[in-house]
């Protein structure tokens, strides 16, 4: 135990011999802290199911001092917990022992006290209304410091948490943490990290869907793909190995049981090193397209979980949090959205059907991965466009009470969303308008040319619902091709597919980009292998995040695509003072509707990113149909034009 498990350990009405707990060293702001502790013997396999019928919950509070009582601490949050067998499986592969382990992010620094519940009883992890019995370490109590935000930490780890403003947790604010922010200017619509106050736009890998489908993880493989397989679909090659990235993994980094993990890790080092900061997933394919990702022992059994595989997974999105990539975690497919109610009784939720071994599903995946700062949950890909292999869709209902469920479990409130076919919005979107429990749409566009018009169609009506959702478009067509590999004959379509979907979705005000691989090319959806396949892909959305991020103050700037006499262009404005138009081609001089006033003119390069440049002409008065000139050259092809009030006119 180390010497800060043994400070903090409180006796709290104990006769008998006060069990251990041990806490990760060196607690510190927006960092993961772990607690673990000694209690029962289990076995994942036993009768008494260490997952199902037992509950460990761990409230956190905190206060300036020690509080004469517990209930006088301003600050709380209650932690669920989890089975850990020995403590340490994901390198020794155990499935039993007595360790039981809670995770906790705190969001402020200063003494933490914690107080732990545990209890025994029929699927008491999901029923808390049967009676339990009580068990050690239930009344423990301690407390330990944590240390101020390190300025200086690894990727996400000096933001703070990432949130939507409507769902934000705020230290002061914890009585109510689900309490709107009155005013946030104009930043409702996006996520943002509060401690940092920068707000994130996704730059995502979408591919592989079936990422975890990983050789070096514990218990895992391959059952055979998609069935019948699709025309022109490339061939499986059995489970990932990431072998092209293994030249990526550093000295120091992570790995597993004597040297494994080093292609995965290395591949998330890559994409780290190309600006993508999110990564799409499903922790579970079953009856699925890869049918080659779960998180339990086995594919059929559903209440009991592989804790050395699950521990193996933590190393991985730890690393993640270290490079600044975000945890798109989506929970079913369409061929699966209803394998739970079909395959193990309906349960009922309020009328609404909904199985326990969904919600220990849910229950299991915020105890192991909430205390992560960057996480999406999504509750399914092209979620109720139709019915399943088990023979019906989720419902409008079930999806509100899937997310609520999720979101009372998880302390930290991430956010929400719904991926759903293109000819389905209206129908899932529709009836969620106003609902709490979902943060956004996670578009999928088969027609690029539409995800201009939809993200701000679903900005703009979730604002009228008082309600700002974030709108990324998560995965593009056609199904075949996505974005396809840079050697590819039509690799030319990649860059149009920027046009109409990034900078359509960013200059609407939309979140980002996940690009998603198609099935019909080598290192595709279900069997990529090296993300160097799509790393112009990678260039030319690191270029527009980086417009974005250095040039534009984008969350108070709207649509304003009339102001641009440019056929197909997208623009974006904060109105007086700056402009950025995307122009599909710049053949023709750019003329734009603008204040009088002294503006200067600036192009930028959205295929190869660099410094602002000028064209024919460096500025102008404003009024109707300002000349804004041509770009510095090539001016056949598109161009990004930047149209701001010059400093000396300014009123800022």
């Amino acid at each position: 135990m180390t010497p800060l498990a043994l400070a903090v350990l409180l006796a709290v009405g104990q006769a008998e011999p006060t069990p251990q707990v041990e806490i990760s060293p060196n607690p510190t702001q927006y960092q993961p802290v772990t607690l673990t502790f000694d209690g029962p013997e289990a076995r994942e396999t036993d009768a008494l199911n260490p997952f199902r019928d037992y509950s460990l919950n761990v409230e956190f509070r905190q206060t300036e001092d020690v509080p004469q009582r517990f209930e006088d601490h301003y600050f709380t949050n209650t932690v669920r917990g989890y089975f850990a067998a020995d403590g340490n499986s994901g390198e020794t592969g155990a499935a039993s022992g007595d360790k039981w382990r809670v995770h906790f992010l705190p969001l402020s620094s200063g003494r933490w006290y914690y107080r732990t519940s545990f209890i025994r009883g029929k699927n008491a992890a999901v029923d808390l209304t049967p009676e339990f019995v009580d068990l050690a370490p239930k009344g423990l109590s301690g407390l330990f410091d944590v240390a101020e935000v390190d300025p200086q930490a690894p990727g996400f780890y000096g933001q703070g948490l990432l949130q939507l403003p409507a769902f934000l947790i705020v230290p002061e604010d914890l009585i109510d943490p689900l309490k709107p922010i009155k005013s946030l200017s104009g930043r409702e619509h996006y996520l943002r990290f509060p401690h940092s106050n920068r707000s994130f736009l996704k730059a995502g890998a979408d591919s592989p869907e079936n990422l975890l489908a990983y050789a070096d993880f514990d218990g895992t493989k391959a059952l055979g793909g998609p069935q019948p397989k699709r025309d022109g679909e490339s061939s499986r090659k059995g489970l990932h190995t990431y072998e092209p990235h293994v030249r990526d993994w550093k000295e120091g980094d992570p790995t597993w049981q004597n040297g494994k993990g080093k292609g995965l890790i290395g591949a998330l080092n890559y994409l780290a090193s190309q600006g993508v900061n999110s990564i799409y997933f499903l922790p579970m394919n079953v009856s699925g397209d890869g049918k080659d990702v779960w998180p339990w022992i086995d594919e059929k059994t559903r209440d009991r979980f592989d804790v050395s595989k699950l521990d193996q997974w933590e190393i991985v999105f730890s690393h993640a949090d270290r490079l600044g990539i975000m945890l798109h975690v989506v929970l079913m497919e369409t061929e699966n959205e209803s394998l739970f109610e079909a395959l193990d009784g309906n349960g009922d939720d309020e009328g609404v059907s909904f199985a326990d071994t969904r919600k220990l599903y849910y229950h299991e995946l915020v105890a192991r991965f909430a205390h992560h700062p960057a996480i999406a949950w999504n509750l399914g890909e092209e979620n109720g466009g139709g019915d399943d292999r088990f023979g019906k869709a989720n419902t409008t209902e079930q999806r509100k009470a899937f997310a609520s469920y999720i979101q009372g479990i998880d302390p930290y409130h991430h956010p929400i969303v719904v991926h759903t076919f293109p000819n389905q919005y209206d129908k899932i979107y529709e009836p969620l308008l106003g609902f709490h429990g979902i943060a956004g749409p996670s578009l999928q566009m088969g027609n690029a040319k539409k995800s201009h018009a939809e993200t701000l169609k679903w900005i703009q009506r979730s604002k009228e619902a008082k309600q700002p959702w974030f709108v990324c478009v998560d995965e593009i067509g056609p199904a075949d091709t996505g974005v396809v590999p840079d050697d590819a004959p039509n690799a030319a379509e990649n860059h149009k597919l920027a046009r109409e979907v990034l900078w359509g979705n960013l200059l609407a005000g939309g979140s980002g980009v996940e690009w998603y691989f198609g099935y019909k090319y080598p290192h595709n959806d279900l069997n990529c292998e090296d993300f160097r396949s799509r790393e112009n892909v990678w260039k030319f959305t690191k270029a527009a995040t980086d417009f974005f991020h250095e040039h534009l103050p984008f969350e108070e700037m709207d649509s304003a695509d009339e102001l641009v006499h440019a056929d197909g262009a997208f623009c974006f404005a904060k109105a007086g003072e700056v402009y950025a138009a995307y122009l599909p081609s710049a053949a023709k001089p750019v003329e734009m509707d603008l204040p009088e006033g002294e503006y200067e003119i600036l192009w930028f390069d959205p295929i190869n990113g660099g410094e602002l440049r000028t064209g024919d002409g460096d500025r102008t008065k404003g009024g109707k149909r300002s000349y804004i000139g041509s770009p510095p050259t090539s001016p056949e092809r598109d161009w990004v034009v930047l149209v701001r009030k010059r400093a000396t006119d300014s009123k800022n």
